[in-house]
């Protein structure tokens, strides 16, 4: 109850990322540049012409790095401790998760709120799982229009009371390798198209430039 009430205290931060998903300034740059720098990101993240799992890592970066740009280093923090495993950072000290998903055409996937590889850790997760803070979440569909997502906590927590936890949440399949819980397919759905979250959508195009993975580390060994 108490992660409940600590998120219901920081609503101001719904004005604030509603105003970021508004500004025309910062839509125009999002649509322009966020799907260049996540092609970066996969460059620099590939081996053997497979995208590593790091990416998401380094997407989260680019998506933490444009809140700081539009809202100030003193209002963005990221120093967030590992046992916070669901927030990413704290906008105007109001918590936030960012997620993002790569899928074929229009199509929505379910998204991971854990990695794990013990299925005990697992399903206590997911037995003790309620929605606790707002999240950008960013569905790249190479070729196709996705787009970044404003999903606030309350459009979240109406669409988990709606559908449940059996219907919002997704266990690993018994005797598999279990990589954690994710939101479903359906419930993530449902909460992107709630009246409270906002779209900027985006055509994901990727640049032509081909940048080497190791050519900006390269770079800082050549600085003098």
């Amino acid at each position: 109850m108490a992660s409940r009430l600590s998120v219901r205290k920081g609503r101001a931060l719904n004005s604030r990322l509603v105003e970021l998903f508004e500004d025309i300034v910062v839509v125009a740059r999002v649509k322009d540049r966020l799907p260049r720098l996540f092609h970066l990101a996969e460059l620099e993240c590939s081996r053997g012409g497979k995208v590593g799992m790091e990416v998401g890592n380094l997407r989260e970066r680019i998506l933490v790095a444009l809140l700081i740009w539009r809202f100030g280093e003193d209002n963005v923090d990221t120093s967030i401790a590992a046992t916070k495993r669901e927030i990413d950072a704290r906008v105007f000290g109001t918590p936030l998760s960012i997620k993002t998903v790569t899928v074929r055409g229009k199509t929505f996937r379910g998204v991971k709120l854990t990695w794990t590889v013990d299925a005990t850790s697992a399903r206590r997760y997911y037995d003790q799982y309620y929605p606790v803070c707002d999240i950008i979440f960013a569905q790249i569909s190479w070729g196709q229009t996705g787009g970044l997502y404003y999903l606030p906590f309350e459009a979240q927590e109406e669409v988990f009371g709606s559908v449940g936890r059996e219907g919002y949440l997704v266990l690993p399949k018994p005797e598999t390798n279990p990589r954690g819980v994710e939101v479903s397919a359906e419930a993530l759905r449902a909460v992107c198209s709630h009246n409270r979250s906002r779209l900027i959508e985006i055509r994901w195009e990727r640049s032509a430039e081909d940048r080497s993975p190791y050519k900006r580390w390269v770079e800082y060994w050549r600085e003098d």
